[in-house]
């Protein structure tokens, strides 16, 4: 698995998990329970995770959707 974005904002995860549902590319969000028990949302940063042979289609799909920005570089 890859992980494509790491991040507290919790609506960039929704925005690029709908972008990646679209072009049908199943997508994972790792980290969700953890940055909740530690009860803060700076200290665990969510990720979100695709399987490596839709990483390539998932950066074009998430660079096109303007979350260029966002992505881990590989």
């Amino acid at each position: 698995m890859i992980c494509l974005i790491r991040t507290m904002n919790p609506v960039t995860l929704s925005f690029a998990q709908a972008l990646l549902k679209d072009a049908e590319i199943e997508s994972f969000l790792f980290d969700m329970n953890s940055s909740v028990l530690d009860g803060s949302t700076i200290t665990v940063r969510r990720r979100l995770m695709v399987i490596d042979e839709d990483e390539v289609e998932a950066r074009e799909v998430l660079e096109a959707g303007g979350l260029g920005d966002e992505l881990i570089k590989p």
